[in-house]
């Protein structure tokens, strides 16, 4: 077993958070030695939870869409690692969609994870908590603002919306991501693969 498959392996065990969790502790997170790409989004939905295979839902496929790669390619953890916020399903919040992803998982594990990848070309963060987190300072004051001047962090880095059903109507209000954001999203990741 490798360092990182063995850090993997207590992510997968990890409790931390368990009683703030509706459906328990179910970690959710693929990585590899070689993986090229990184994937942080927000948490695992219920569907994913459900299924223990990240993205695997109708926002998985809106995102592999994005990426303009199918399953196979998606799923070898050598092109793509996904290390999201929270690796648990945080529970609904009140007004519907999920609630935030914890705060304890990406100080506790994320650092762990990516000092075991060394061939990381691209880190996509999916959604304003990715964004925060990672961006920090640079964040924009909006997602919207910081997703629509990308080239501020290219090439290693490209912020993206969540690509949730909920934010169809935010795609549809931009039409700029279609148009420029997705085609050197697409560029990029074939460049890489």
């Amino acid at each position: 077993m490798t360092k990182l498959e063995a850090l993997l392996k207590n992510v997968r065990d990890c409790t931390l958070c368990v009683e703030h969790l509706p459906l328990g502790a179910n970690p959710i997170v693929r990585a590899h030695e070689s993986s090229k790409i990184l994937i942080i989004g927000q948490a695992p939905g219920t569907k994913v939870h459900n299924s223990g295979v990240p993205w695997n839902d109708a926002s998985g496929d809106r995102l592999r869409d994005w990426l303009r790669v199918d399953r196979d390619t998606f799923y070898d953890p050598r092109n793509f690692a996904i290390v999201p916020m929270g690796f648990c399903y945080p529970g609904q919040a009140k007004g519907g969609g999920d609630n935030p992803p914890s705060s304890q998982c990406a100080p506790k594990w994320h650092d762990q994870i990516l000092k075991n990848i060394a061939n990381i070309e691209l880190t996509l963060l999916v959604g304003m908590y990715a964004q925060k987190y990672y961006l920090g300072a640079r964040t924009k004051r909006t997602l919207s603002e910081t997703v629509r001047d990308f080239e501020v962090f290219i090439p290693n880095i490209i912020p993206l919306p969540h690509p949730s059903w909920r934010n169809t109507g935010w795609i549809k209000k931009n039409p700029w991501f279609r148009e420029r954001n997705l085609p050197y999203l697409r560029d990029r990741v074939e460049q890489i693969l």
